[in-house]
């Protein structure tokens, strides 16, 4: 058996740090990941925005109050503003392909999709508000609406960067020189 810091042969190995990859390969590799989790995103946006377009054709809808009214607008927008933001990189491609801007589109679709996935959430979390408004008529709805933004928030940011913190803490510390080891029998 092998410790991360040996190699097969029982001798000692330096953690590895990054990949070797030209510039090139890197926004390969970077553009598909984020297209990998661009389809995710963007399938749950998609979704919950068709939703509420069928929405507004329900009988029921002719019942909601002012507020309501203009909750559920404004859910609308944000679910177009979100799957707008999360269907970019798709134009972006179309017009940067070819065009040797491999690594500028990945900035810049990245930098879509964290405003896409804040958006989504932000329609989400609105939409959340307007169903237990409607469906419960209770004041707890708000309470309730804003605890799920705030599991949100520590699901999509808050324990990430807690991870990324604590592995990076491990990373900036000199890997330790050790000896030879006999490897486990």
């Amino acid at each position: 058996m092998t410790t991360p810091d040996t190699s097969l042969d029982g001798t000692a190995t330096r953690p590895r740090t990054g990949r070797r990859e030209s510039p090139e390969e890197r926004a390969d590799r970077c553009w598909g990941d984020l297209l990998q989790e661009v389809r995710v995103a963007q399938t749950g946006a998609q979704i919950l925005f068709g939703f509420l377009l069928s929405v507004v054709f329900m009988p029921r809808f002719a019942q909601l109050g002012g507020f309501d009214r203009s909750l559920y607008v404004t859910t609308v927008v944000l679910g177009a503003l979100a799957t707008g933001a999360l269907t970019a990189p798709v134009a972006y491609h179309r017009i940067f392909a070819g065009r040797h801007l491999k690594p500028q589109l990945v900035d810049a679709a990245a930098w879509l999709v964290a405003v896409g996935l804040v958006l989504l959430a932000l329609t989400i979390g609105s939409a959340l508000l307007l169903l237990l408004r409607v469906a419960t008529g209770s004041a707890a709805a708000g309470w309730i609406a804003a605890a799920v933004m705030f599991w949100f928030l520590a699901c999509w940011l808050v324990l990430p960067v807690q991870h990324l913190r604590h592995h990076n803490g491990h990373r900036t510390r000199p890997p330790a020189e050790t000896e030879r080891s006999t490897p486990d029998p």
